[in-house]
């Protein structure tokens, strides 16, 4: 394809939600291309369409009309549906990149089923905050080959700041688990430690604030426990506990296929659950503290 014919591309973006919005939001404003979107939510579509998107009936009539198509969905379940629907229309898309946090495995077998239509499956996940995605900021790990990277790179940059490519198809699906595994992890660390911290007479502010001046110090304890724990406000319209055991699940059954017993992770896992039934599904992840603490 000529450089004119990708600059004048028609890409597609199926799932406006939280994140899908916001990123696709950029997408039309920084690409330079034309956009065709759907999304089963009327009101998301139509925020979409003020922007300058173009607003269809189905996933298919996305597909008809563009050549690259953004996933943003909730699990491999969604991703799967759609390409299924994708991959039969008569003038299928010649690239599909699934933005969503979906199951490495299924990707694979995904990606080798559409190559059959001559579909080219792209992951790449994304990472960081609804905040991150309102300002293009996302982190984006990608799992497709070189030429296909490079034909990206400059799309998926209008929507983060750090675009990594992780290797082949999956392996952007892998490090966005483990990325997510290891937060959930000291997370959890930080919970205990707040927890035996203040048992012990230390008040958490005084033992964040330290802890950001030693080795312990990390991203998740200056920004997410710290507007969280310290002031015990865990809203609903954030990361909840639910879609955390979600992405822990993904990384503990990886774990599982690779012969590796990831006792943090199980132990972690287990924590988010005894959250859940505690009646904070829908609260923002850090909400697991009150477990450890015994307030529930």
């Amino acid at each position: 394809m000529s450089a004119e014919g990708k600059h004048t591309a028609t890409l597609g973006f199926i799932g406006l939600g939280v994140m899908g919005s916001r990123m696709c939001a950029n997408l039309v404003r920084r690409s330079h291309h034309p956009v065709v979107v759907y999304d089963p939510v009327a009101e998301a579509a139509a925020t979409a369409a003020e922007l300058g998107a173009r607003v269809t009936g189905s996933a298919g009539e996305v597909a008809e009309a563009a050549e690259i198509v953004f996933l943003s969905l909730p699990s491999i379940v969604q991703v799967e549906s759609v390409c299924a629907e994708l991959a039969t229309v008569d003038h299928p898309p010649r690239v599909i990149v699934d933005m969503s946090t979906s199951d490495v495995a299924g990707t694979r077998t995904l990606a080798a089923n559409l190559a059959e239509n001559k579909i080219t499956l792209v992951d790449a996940p994304v990472a960081r905050l609804r905040q991150a995605a309102q300002d293009g900021t996302l982190l984006i790990t990608v799992g497709a080959q070189d030429e296909v990277f490079r034909e990206l790179e400059p799309l998926l940059s209008c929507m983060g700041s750090d675009i990594v490519h992780a290797g082949s198809v999956g392996n952007g699906q892998v490090l966005k688990i483990l990325n997510n595994m290891v937060l959930f992890l000291n997370m959890n660390a930080l919970a205990e430690a707040l927890a035996i911290g203040r048992a012990a007479g230390v008040t958490p502010d005084t033992l964040f604030s330290t802890l950001k001046l030693g080795s312990a110090d990390s991203f998740a304890l200056r920004r997410t426990a710290s507007a969280t724990m310290l002031v015990g406000e865990y809203p609903e319209r954030a990361f909840p506990v639910e879609y955390a055991i979600k992405d822990l699940a993904l990384a503990l059954k990886l774990a599982e296929e690779s012969g590796i017993s990831a006792a943090a992770g199980n132990q972690t896992m287990d924590l988010l659950q005894r959250t859940r039934e505690a009646g904070y599904g829908a609260n923002y992840y850090p909400v697991m503290v009150k477990l450890v603490e015994g307030d529930a």
